[in-house]
């Protein structure tokens, strides 16, 4: 008999609970909109952030994140500190090295810029105009996008 391969479509979900450990409390998209102090850390790359980040987050990246470029601009360690990604994935690696330098109010966007933008909130090119792009990454993990254009 021939083994059977699921095709099934990835989730944001089903990814999350693969590869996090949830060392760091999610945050809500609906929750993160009625924030007004918190300070929003993109932990995705450059190139990811210049295609659309969410309005007034600051890029830390993921590959290069150096903890002393916070620390530096950050010095509240009780600084409400929201962490995203794409998906929700590096953010947590980023918010876990924030929680060993001393932070204690980070949490994690769930879904990232993703589900944000999914769920029809605004994002915002390198030149702050509105725009409807994504980096997706990949093609694999633009299948998580379900309402803009896609870019990888």
């Amino acid at each position: 008999m021939a083994p059977i391969y699921s095709s099934a479509q990835p989730t944001i979900k089903k990814l999350l609970k693969k590869h996090n450990k949830q060392s760091v409390t999610y945050i809500s998209v609906d929750s993160l909109l009625t924030k007004q102090n918190a300070i929003l850390l993109d932990t995705r790359e450059e190139k990811e952030y210049n295609v659309s980040h969410i309005k007034n987050a600051i890029c830390v990246g993921y590959d290069f994140f150096d903890i002393n470029k916070v620390t530096s601009k950050i010095k509240n360690k009780d600084t409400e500190i929201i962490v995203y990604c794409s998906i929700g994935i590096r953010s947590e690696d980023v918010g876990e090295k924030l929680a060993a330098a001393g932070y204690t109010n980070i949490k994690n966007l769930y879904g990232g810029i993703f589900e944000w933008k999914n769920k029809n909130n605004p994002v915002y090119s390198k030149d702050s105009l509105e725009t409807n792009k994504i980096h997706t990454h990949s093609k694999y993990w633009s299948k998580l996008v379900t309402n803009a254009e896609k870019i990888y």
